[in-house]
Protein backbone atom coordinates (compact mmCIF):
# COMPACT_ATOMS: atom_id res chain seq x y z
CA UNK A 1 0.00 0.00 0.00
CA UNK A 2 2.05 3.02 -1.19
CA UNK A 3 -0.80 5.66 0.59
CA UNK A 4 0.81 7.33 3.39
CA UNK A 5 -2.05 6.91 5.29
CA UNK A 6 -1.04 3.13 5.57
CA UNK A 7 1.59 3.77 8.70
CA UNK A 8 -1.20 4.70 10.86
CA UNK A 9 -2.93 1.83 10.02
CA UNK A 10 -0.18 -0.60 10.26
CA UNK A 11 0.85 0.64 13.54
CA UNK A 12 -2.67 0.93 14.90
CA UNK A 13 -2.70 -2.75 14.47
CA UNK A 14 0.77 -3.15 16.47
CA UNK A 15 -0.17 -1.12 19.19
CA UNK A 16 -3.58 -0.02 20.08
CA UNK A 17 -2.97 0.72 23.11
CA UNK A 18 -0.18 2.51 23.15
CA UNK A 19 0.14 6.81 23.14
CA UNK A 20 0.38 8.10 20.35
CA UNK A 21 -0.33 12.31 21.04
CA UNK A 22 0.04 13.67 24.23
CA UNK A 23 -0.73 17.29 24.75
CA UNK A 24 -0.74 18.46 28.85
CA UNK A 25 -3.35 15.69 30.84
CA UNK A 26 -4.62 14.29 27.08
CA UNK A 27 -3.44 11.49 25.93
CA UNK A 28 -4.59 9.51 22.34
CA UNK A 29 -3.99 5.93 21.66
CA UNK A 30 -3.20 4.89 18.68
CA UNK A 31 -6.23 2.65 17.91
CA UNK A 32 -8.15 6.05 19.27
CA UNK A 33 -6.00 8.31 16.50
CA UNK A 34 -6.67 5.84 13.77
CA UNK A 35 -10.47 5.62 14.46
CA UNK A 36 -10.88 9.57 14.39
CA UNK A 37 -8.37 9.91 11.34
CA UNK A 38 -11.23 6.88 9.84
CA UNK A 39 -14.28 9.35 10.85
CA UNK A 40 -12.75 12.19 9.50
CA UNK A 41 -12.51 10.48 6.39
CA UNK A 42 -15.74 9.49 5.84
CA UNK A 43 -16.73 12.99 6.80
CA UNK A 44 -14.53 14.44 3.97
CA UNK A 45 -16.26 11.94 1.75
CA UNK A 46 -19.64 12.78 3.16
CA UNK A 47 -18.97 16.25 2.15
CA UNK A 48 -18.22 15.64 -1.39
CA UNK A 49 -13.98 15.34 -1.24
CA UNK A 50 -12.93 12.88 -3.85
CA UNK A 51 -9.82 11.59 -4.10
CA UNK A 52 -6.86 14.23 -5.81
CA UNK A 53 -8.99 16.96 -4.02
CA UNK A 54 -7.21 19.47 -2.28
CA UNK A 55 -7.75 19.77 1.40
CA UNK A 56 -5.95 22.68 3.70
CA UNK A 57 -5.20 22.18 7.15
CA UNK A 58 -4.53 25.33 9.34
CA UNK A 59 -3.98 24.33 12.39
CA UNK A 60 -1.46 24.47 15.43
CA UNK A 61 0.28 21.23 16.81
CA UNK A 62 -2.77 19.87 18.24
CA UNK A 63 -4.30 16.54 17.68
CA UNK A 64 -7.13 17.53 14.94
CA UNK A 65 -3.95 18.57 12.93
CA UNK A 66 -2.60 14.79 12.45
CA UNK A 67 -6.37 13.46 12.43
CA UNK A 68 -7.43 15.62 9.57
CA UNK A 69 -4.13 15.14 7.87
CA UNK A 70 -4.17 10.78 7.98
CA UNK A 71 -7.92 11.47 7.74
CA UNK A 72 -7.73 13.71 4.18
CA UNK A 73 -5.06 10.90 3.19
CA UNK A 74 -6.85 7.92 4.03
CA UNK A 75 -9.59 9.55 2.02
CA UNK A 76 -7.45 10.00 -1.02
CA UNK A 77 -7.17 13.55 -1.23
CA UNK A 78 -4.14 15.56 -0.70
CA UNK A 79 -2.88 17.82 2.57
CA UNK A 80 -2.19 21.68 1.92
CA UNK A 81 -0.76 22.35 5.02
CA UNK A 82 -0.81 26.01 5.90
CA UNK A 83 0.81 28.43 8.56
CA UNK A 84 -2.30 29.62 10.96
CA UNK A 85 -0.16 32.99 11.15
CA UNK A 86 -1.50 34.03 7.23
CA UNK A 87 -3.67 36.90 6.89
CA UNK A 88 -6.42 36.99 4.31
CA UNK A 89 -4.80 37.56 1.43
CA UNK A 90 -2.05 35.24 1.68
CA UNK A 91 -4.62 32.01 2.88
CA UNK A 92 -6.62 32.94 -0.56
CA UNK A 93 -3.59 32.97 -2.80
CA UNK A 94 -3.21 29.69 -1.07
CA UNK A 95 -6.55 27.90 -1.20
CA UNK A 96 -6.70 29.19 -5.37
CA UNK A 97 -3.38 28.25 -6.14
CA UNK A 98 -4.12 24.86 -4.92
CA UNK A 99 -7.31 24.81 -5.85
CA UNK A 100 -8.35 23.12 -2.65
CA UNK A 101 -11.89 22.83 -1.71
CA UNK A 102 -12.11 22.84 2.02
CA UNK A 103 -10.26 24.58 4.87
CA UNK A 104 -9.71 23.54 8.35
CA UNK A 105 -9.20 26.35 10.73
CA UNK A 106 -7.85 26.55 14.40
CA UNK A 107 -10.46 28.00 16.63
CA UNK A 108 -8.12 30.67 18.13
CA UNK A 109 -6.95 31.83 14.84
CA UNK A 110 -8.05 35.45 14.51
CA UNK A 111 -10.32 34.99 11.36
CA UNK A 112 -8.02 35.16 8.57
CA UNK A 113 -8.56 31.92 7.50
CA UNK A 114 -12.28 32.56 7.25
CA UNK A 115 -11.90 35.65 5.09
CA UNK A 116 -9.60 33.88 2.93
CA UNK A 117 -11.54 30.90 2.14
CA UNK A 118 -14.62 33.32 1.74
CA UNK A 119 -12.35 35.32 -0.76
CA UNK A 120 -11.43 32.03 -2.58
CA UNK A 121 -14.98 30.38 -2.43
CA UNK A 122 -13.65 27.46 -0.38
CA UNK A 123 -15.88 25.94 2.27
CA UNK A 124 -14.42 26.36 5.55
CA UNK A 125 -14.95 24.95 9.10
CA UNK A 126 -13.66 26.28 12.46
CA UNK A 127 -12.09 23.57 14.54
CA UNK A 128 -12.78 23.08 18.34
CA UNK A 129 -11.76 20.13 19.94
CA UNK A 130 -15.26 19.46 21.75
CA UNK A 131 -17.66 20.85 18.49
CA UNK A 132 -14.98 18.69 15.99
CA UNK A 133 -15.49 15.28 17.76
CA UNK A 134 -18.85 15.53 18.00
CA UNK A 135 -19.14 16.40 14.10
CA UNK A 136 -17.16 13.04 13.54
CA UNK A 137 -19.25 11.26 15.80
CA UNK A 138 -22.25 10.74 13.54
CA UNK A 139 -19.61 9.62 10.97
CA UNK A 140 -19.09 5.28 10.27
CA UNK A 141 -15.29 5.28 10.37
CA UNK A 142 -13.84 4.41 6.71
CA UNK A 143 -11.60 1.65 7.30
CA UNK A 144 -10.24 1.24 4.35
CA UNK A 145 -7.16 3.19 2.95
CA UNK A 146 -8.02 4.90 -0.75
CA UNK A 147 -5.19 3.05 -2.95
CA UNK A 148 -2.70 5.59 -4.22
CA UNK A 149 0.11 5.04 -6.39
CA UNK A 150 3.85 6.14 -5.28
CA UNK A 151 3.65 9.15 -7.76
CA UNK A 152 0.28 10.40 -6.52
CA UNK A 153 0.81 13.09 -4.78
CA UNK A 154 0.09 13.42 -0.92
CA UNK A 155 0.80 16.64 0.00
CA UNK A 156 1.28 20.19 -1.80
CA UNK A 157 3.40 22.22 0.41
CA UNK A 158 4.03 26.21 -0.40
CA UNK A 159 7.56 27.25 -0.16
CA UNK A 160 8.27 30.60 2.41
CA UNK A 161 8.16 32.53 -0.62
CA UNK A 162 11.81 34.34 0.07
CA UNK A 163 12.34 34.62 -3.76
CA UNK A 164 8.83 35.79 -4.68
CA UNK A 165 5.13 34.24 -4.40
CA UNK A 166 5.34 30.98 -2.91
CA UNK A 167 5.62 28.09 -4.88
CA UNK A 168 3.69 24.18 -4.08
CA UNK A 169 5.90 21.60 -3.82
CA UNK A 170 4.29 18.12 -5.26
CA UNK A 171 5.55 15.79 -2.70
CA UNK A 172 4.71 11.84 -3.75
CA UNK A 173 3.15 9.12 -1.31
CA UNK A 174 6.76 7.28 -2.47
CA UNK A 175 8.93 10.36 -1.48
CA UNK A 176 7.42 11.12 2.20
CA UNK A 177 7.29 7.13 2.31
CA UNK A 178 11.04 6.70 1.80
CA UNK A 179 11.90 9.80 3.87
CA UNK A 180 9.60 8.82 6.97
CA UNK A 181 10.91 5.48 7.15
CA UNK A 182 14.77 6.38 6.68
CA UNK A 183 14.18 9.10 9.67
CA UNK A 184 12.39 6.71 11.96
CA UNK A 185 14.36 3.60 11.22
CA UNK A 186 18.13 4.35 9.98
CA UNK A 187 18.75 7.74 11.74
CA UNK A 188 16.32 8.03 14.78
CA UNK A 189 16.08 4.36 15.59
CA UNK A 190 12.69 4.84 16.62
CA UNK A 191 11.29 2.03 18.78
CA UNK A 192 7.67 1.86 20.49
CA UNK A 193 9.18 2.99 23.74
CA UNK A 194 10.32 6.11 22.41
CA UNK A 195 8.85 9.84 22.96
CA UNK A 196 10.04 11.96 20.29
CA UNK A 197 8.91 15.72 21.61
CA UNK A 198 6.96 17.70 18.92
CA UNK A 199 7.75 21.27 18.84
CA UNK A 200 8.42 21.60 15.30
CA UNK A 201 5.37 23.30 13.81
CA UNK A 202 3.67 20.32 11.78
CA UNK A 203 2.31 22.17 8.73
CA UNK A 204 6.40 22.84 8.01
CA UNK A 205 8.24 19.46 6.26
CA UNK A 206 10.83 19.26 9.06
CA UNK A 207 8.04 18.58 11.76
CA UNK A 208 5.37 16.51 9.41
CA UNK A 209 7.65 13.61 8.49
CA UNK A 210 10.90 13.77 10.75
CA UNK A 211 8.64 14.15 14.30
CA UNK A 212 4.85 12.97 13.21
CA UNK A 213 5.13 11.01 10.26
CA UNK A 214 8.57 9.13 11.80
CA UNK A 215 6.69 8.32 14.96
CA UNK A 216 3.38 7.43 14.33
CA UNK A 217 5.35 5.00 11.73
CA UNK A 218 7.77 3.36 14.71
CA UNK A 219 4.41 3.18 17.18
CA UNK A 220 6.71 6.28 19.63
CA UNK A 221 4.78 9.05 21.54
CA UNK A 222 4.65 12.58 20.42
CA UNK A 223 4.28 15.04 22.58
CA UNK A 224 3.01 18.08 21.02
CA UNK A 225 3.56 21.42 21.83
CA UNK A 226 1.74 24.04 19.98
CA UNK A 227 3.70 26.98 20.81
CA UNK A 228 7.46 27.00 21.18
CA UNK A 229 8.44 28.30 24.49
CA UNK A 230 11.93 27.05 26.12
CA UNK A 231 10.85 26.24 29.76
CA UNK A 232 7.48 24.51 28.28
CA UNK A 233 9.86 22.37 26.12
CA UNK A 234 12.51 21.23 29.17
CA UNK A 235 9.43 20.84 31.20
CA UNK A 236 7.75 18.41 28.76
CA UNK A 237 11.17 16.96 28.35
CA UNK A 238 11.36 16.48 32.20
CA UNK A 239 7.74 15.25 32.51
CA UNK A 240 7.06 12.68 29.81
CA UNK A 241 10.43 11.47 29.88
CA UNK A 242 11.23 12.00 26.55
CA UNK A 243 13.81 10.10 24.59
CA UNK A 244 14.49 12.75 21.03
CA UNK A 245 14.34 16.35 21.16
CA UNK A 246 14.17 17.88 17.22
CA UNK A 247 14.97 21.62 16.59
CA UNK A 248 16.19 24.46 14.55
CA UNK A 249 19.35 25.90 15.76
CA UNK A 250 17.40 29.04 16.73
CA UNK A 251 15.43 26.47 19.30
CA UNK A 252 18.55 25.31 20.38
CA UNK A 253 20.15 28.93 21.44
CA UNK A 254 16.66 29.92 23.16
CA UNK A 255 17.53 26.66 25.19
CA UNK A 256 20.95 26.97 26.11
CA UNK A 257 19.39 30.47 27.49
CA UNK A 258 17.28 29.03 29.83
CA UNK A 259 17.54 28.86 33.38
CA UNK A 260 15.65 26.11 33.69
CA UNK A 261 17.08 22.99 35.88
CA UNK A 262 14.79 20.66 34.39
CA UNK A 263 16.27 17.00 34.47
CA UNK A 264 16.86 15.75 30.93
CA UNK A 265 18.48 13.23 31.87
CA UNK A 266 16.48 10.83 29.59
CA UNK A 267 17.25 11.92 25.97
CA UNK A 268 19.27 9.84 23.67
CA UNK A 269 19.31 12.02 20.67
CA UNK A 270 18.83 15.69 19.60
CA UNK A 271 18.53 16.48 15.93
CA UNK A 272 18.72 19.98 14.36
CA UNK A 273 18.04 20.81 10.86
CA UNK A 274 16.49 23.63 9.20
CA UNK A 275 19.50 25.57 9.24
CA UNK A 276 23.02 25.70 10.06
CA UNK A 277 23.53 24.78 13.63
CA UNK A 278 26.79 27.35 14.99
CA UNK A 279 29.35 24.81 16.05
CA UNK A 280 29.64 26.89 19.28
CA UNK A 281 25.94 26.31 20.18
CA UNK A 282 26.19 22.86 19.33
CA UNK A 283 29.27 22.31 21.66
CA UNK A 284 27.60 24.34 24.21
CA UNK A 285 24.10 22.28 24.50
CA UNK A 286 25.91 19.09 24.56
CA UNK A 287 28.13 20.11 27.63
CA UNK A 288 25.26 21.01 29.60
CA UNK A 289 22.44 18.91 28.70
CA UNK A 290 24.74 15.82 28.16
CA UNK A 291 22.97 14.78 24.37
CA UNK A 292 24.82 14.32 21.51
CA UNK A 293 23.31 16.53 18.62
CA UNK A 294 23.38 15.02 14.84
CA UNK A 295 22.72 17.62 12.26
CA UNK A 296 21.50 17.51 8.47
CA UNK A 297 20.48 18.72 5.62
CA UNK A 298 16.84 18.94 3.80
CA UNK A 299 14.91 21.15 2.21
CA UNK A 300 10.51 20.96 1.45
CA UNK A 301 11.43 20.09 -2.12
CA UNK A 302 12.91 16.91 -1.04
CA UNK A 303 10.95 15.80 1.52
CA UNK A 304 12.98 16.94 3.80
CA UNK A 305 15.86 15.09 4.48
CA UNK A 306 18.96 14.68 2.09
CA UNK A 307 22.05 14.52 4.26
CA UNK A 308 22.64 13.74 7.67
CA UNK A 309 25.41 12.98 10.83
CA UNK A 310 24.26 9.04 10.90
CA UNK A 311 24.28 8.19 14.60
CA UNK A 312 26.12 5.07 13.58
CA UNK A 313 29.55 6.55 11.82
CA UNK A 314 31.41 9.37 13.34
CA UNK A 315 30.20 12.77 13.28
CA UNK A 316 31.60 15.62 12.86
CA UNK A 317 30.66 18.72 14.46
CA UNK A 318 29.57 21.48 11.47
CA UNK A 319 29.24 18.87 8.46
CA UNK A 320 25.54 18.32 7.37
CA UNK A 321 27.00 14.48 6.85
CA UNK A 322 26.67 12.01 3.99
CA UNK A 323 23.51 11.16 2.04
CA UNK A 324 21.19 9.38 3.35
CA UNK A 325 19.84 6.16 1.69
CA UNK A 326 18.96 6.26 -2.08
CA UNK A 327 19.58 9.60 -2.29
CA UNK A 328 22.83 11.14 -4.15
CA UNK A 329 24.52 14.50 -3.89
CA UNK A 330 26.66 16.46 -6.24
CA UNK A 331 28.55 19.67 -5.93
CA UNK A 332 28.33 21.98 -9.16
CA UNK A 333 29.38 25.07 -10.47
CA UNK A 334 27.24 27.21 -13.02
CA UNK A 335 27.58 24.71 -16.02
CA UNK A 336 26.44 21.87 -14.09
CA UNK A 337 29.57 20.06 -13.67
CA UNK A 338 31.08 18.37 -10.57
CA UNK A 339 33.67 20.48 -8.15
CA UNK A 340 36.53 19.77 -7.42
CA UNK A 341 36.84 17.69 -3.73
CA UNK A 342 37.12 20.42 -1.09
CA UNK A 343 36.28 23.32 -3.37
CA UNK A 344 32.58 25.10 -3.40
CA UNK A 345 29.80 24.26 -5.59
CA UNK A 346 26.36 24.21 -5.50
CA UNK A 347 24.67 20.76 -3.65
CA UNK A 348 22.44 19.09 -6.29
CA UNK A 349 19.89 16.25 -5.15
CA UNK A 350 18.43 13.22 -7.35
CA UNK A 351 16.72 10.68 -4.77
CA UNK A 352 13.13 9.02 -4.42
CA UNK A 353 12.87 12.15 -1.68
CA UNK A 354 13.01 15.18 -4.59
CA UNK A 355 9.36 16.73 -5.45
CA UNK A 356 7.53 15.70 -8.82
CA UNK A 357 7.59 19.20 -9.29
CA UNK A 358 6.13 22.78 -8.88
CA UNK A 359 2.49 23.01 -8.88
CA UNK A 360 1.08 24.31 -12.52
CA UNK A 361 4.82 26.12 -13.10
CA UNK A 362 6.49 24.38 -15.10
CA UNK A 363 9.26 26.91 -16.25
CA UNK A 364 10.50 27.05 -12.66
CA UNK A 365 10.45 23.32 -12.15
CA UNK A 366 12.79 22.92 -14.89
CA UNK A 367 15.16 25.67 -13.53
CA UNK A 368 14.97 23.99 -10.48
CA UNK A 369 15.33 20.51 -12.06
CA UNK A 370 16.86 20.90 -15.09
CA UNK A 371 18.78 17.38 -15.57
CA UNK A 372 17.65 15.18 -13.24
CA UNK A 373 19.23 16.85 -9.96
CA UNK A 374 17.76 19.29 -7.95
CA UNK A 375 19.59 22.25 -7.04
CA UNK A 376 18.66 23.36 -3.85
CA UNK A 377 20.91 27.01 -3.77
CA UNK A 378 22.88 26.36 -0.94
CA UNK A 379 26.38 26.38 -2.01
CA UNK A 380 28.77 23.52 0.24
CA UNK A 381 31.84 21.78 0.16
CA UNK A 382 32.93 17.81 0.80
CA UNK A 383 35.66 16.55 2.84
CA UNK A 384 37.88 13.87 1.68
CA UNK A 385 35.54 11.30 3.56
CA UNK A 386 32.66 12.53 1.83
CA UNK A 387 30.84 14.50 4.67
CA UNK A 388 29.14 17.63 3.38
CA UNK A 389 29.52 21.67 4.44
CA UNK A 390 26.79 24.22 4.20
CA UNK A 391 28.81 27.60 3.47
CA UNK A 392 25.82 29.87 2.43
CA UNK A 393 22.45 29.78 0.54
CA UNK A 394 23.41 30.74 -2.87
CA UNK A 395 21.35 34.12 -2.74
CA UNK A 396 22.82 35.58 0.53
CA UNK A 397 26.33 35.06 -0.11
CA UNK A 398 28.39 39.03 -0.15
CA UNK A 399 30.26 40.39 -2.88
CA UNK A 400 32.37 42.82 -1.17
CA UNK A 401 34.65 44.74 -3.44
CA UNK A 402 34.89 41.35 -6.10
CA UNK A 403 35.57 38.85 -2.92
CA UNK A 404 33.12 36.56 -1.95
CA UNK A 405 32.43 36.59 1.61
CA UNK A 406 29.90 34.01 3.08
CA UNK A 407 27.64 35.38 6.41
CA UNK A 408 28.06 31.77 7.63
CA UNK A 409 31.19 32.10 8.60
CA UNK A 410 31.61 35.25 10.04
CA UNK A 411 28.97 34.06 12.40
CA UNK A 412 30.33 31.22 13.29
CA UNK A 413 33.02 33.84 14.49
CA UNK A 414 30.59 35.74 15.88
CA UNK A 415 28.59 33.02 17.89
CA UNK A 416 32.24 32.13 19.88
CA UNK A 417 31.89 35.49 21.43
CA UNK A 418 30.82 35.20 25.08
CA UNK A 419 28.29 37.91 25.43
CA UNK A 420 26.89 36.98 21.99
CA UNK A 421 22.89 34.65 21.91
CA UNK A 422 22.10 35.01 17.94
CA UNK A 423 23.52 36.97 14.48
CA UNK A 424 22.64 37.33 11.46
CA UNK A 425 25.32 38.37 8.55
CA UNK A 426 24.26 40.00 5.58
CA UNK A 427 25.15 42.52 3.30
CA UNK A 428 23.89 45.88 2.31
CA UNK A 429 24.06 47.89 -0.86
CA UNK A 430 27.38 49.88 -0.89
CA UNK A 431 28.17 52.71 -3.52
CA UNK A 432 31.85 51.81 -4.53
CA UNK A 433 31.92 48.23 -2.77
CA UNK A 434 28.44 46.52 -3.99
CA UNK A 435 27.96 45.44 -0.95
CA UNK A 436 29.35 46.20 2.36
CA UNK A 437 29.24 43.13 5.46
CA UNK A 438 27.45 43.96 8.18
CA UNK A 439 26.24 42.19 11.50
CA UNK A 440 23.17 42.00 13.58
CA UNK A 441 23.73 40.59 16.98
CA UNK A 442 21.34 39.53 19.64
CA UNK A 443 23.06 39.23 22.81
CA UNK A 444 22.84 36.70 25.93
CA UNK A 445 20.67 37.81 29.19
CA UNK A 446 22.93 40.21 31.40
CA UNK A 447 25.68 39.93 29.10
CA UNK A 448 27.01 43.39 27.82
CA UNK A 449 29.35 43.99 24.57
CA UNK A 450 29.80 46.98 22.46
CA UNK A 451 29.47 46.90 18.82
CA UNK A 452 33.34 48.08 18.32
CA UNK A 453 34.31 45.35 20.35
CA UNK A 454 32.43 42.90 18.07
CA UNK A 455 33.47 44.57 15.00
CA UNK A 456 37.19 43.77 16.77
CA UNK A 457 36.78 40.87 17.54
CA UNK A 458 35.49 39.28 14.52
CA UNK A 459 38.62 41.44 12.72
CA UNK A 460 41.66 39.60 14.42
CA UNK A 461 40.17 36.34 13.33
CA UNK A 462 38.96 36.59 9.91
CA UNK A 463 40.89 38.57 6.05
CA UNK A 464 40.34 41.99 6.19
CA UNK A 465 37.65 42.30 3.22
CA UNK A 466 35.02 39.58 5.69
CA UNK A 467 34.69 41.54 8.91
CA UNK A 468 31.32 43.34 9.26
CA UNK A 469 32.22 47.33 8.84
CA UNK A 470 28.33 47.44 10.70
CA UNK A 471 27.71 45.85 13.53
CA UNK A 472 23.68 46.42 15.07
CA UNK A 473 22.72 44.98 18.97
CA UNK A 474 19.04 44.54 18.75
CA UNK A 475 16.18 42.61 21.36
CA UNK A 476 15.07 40.00 18.45
CA UNK A 477 15.81 39.24 15.09
CA UNK A 478 12.83 37.94 13.00
CA UNK A 479 11.96 34.25 13.08
CA UNK A 480 10.10 32.49 10.52
CA UNK A 481 7.18 29.84 11.42
CA UNK A 482 10.05 26.73 11.33
CA UNK A 483 12.24 29.46 13.58
CA UNK A 484 14.48 30.07 10.87
CA UNK A 485 15.67 33.48 11.32
CA UNK A 486 14.76 36.13 8.23
CA UNK A 487 17.17 38.02 6.65
CA UNK A 488 15.17 39.31 4.14
CA UNK A 489 13.20 41.24 7.19
CA UNK A 490 15.89 42.12 9.07
CA UNK A 491 16.23 46.13 8.55
CA UNK A 492 19.85 47.86 7.80
CA UNK A 493 20.84 51.33 7.58
CA UNK A 494 22.57 51.54 4.09
CA UNK A 495 26.15 51.56 4.37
Amino acid sequence: MANLAAFLEETAQRHPQRSALRLGEQVITYRELNERSARAAALLRAEGVRPGDRVALMLPNVPEFVVLYYGALRAGAVVVPMNPLLKTREVEFHLADSGAVRLFEWHQAPGEGAQGAAAAGVRHTTVEPASFTAALAPHEPLWDVAEAEGEDMAVLLYTSGTTGRPKGAVLTHAGLRHNTEVNGMHIQHLVPEDVVVGCLPLFHIFGQVCTMSAAVRSGASLVLIPRFDPQAVLDAIARERATVFEGVPTMYAALLQSPSGADVSTLRMCISGGASLPVEILQRFEKRFGCQVLEGFGMSETSPVVTFNHPDRPRKAGSIGTPIRDVEVRLVDAAGDDVPTGEIGELAVRGPNVMKGYWNRPQETEAAIPDGWLRSGDLARADEDGYLYIVDRKKDMIIRGGYNVYPREIEEVLHEHPAVAMAAVLGVPHAELGEEVTAVVVLRPDAHAEPDELREYVKERVAAYKYPRQVRIVDQLPLGPSGKILKREIAVPLG
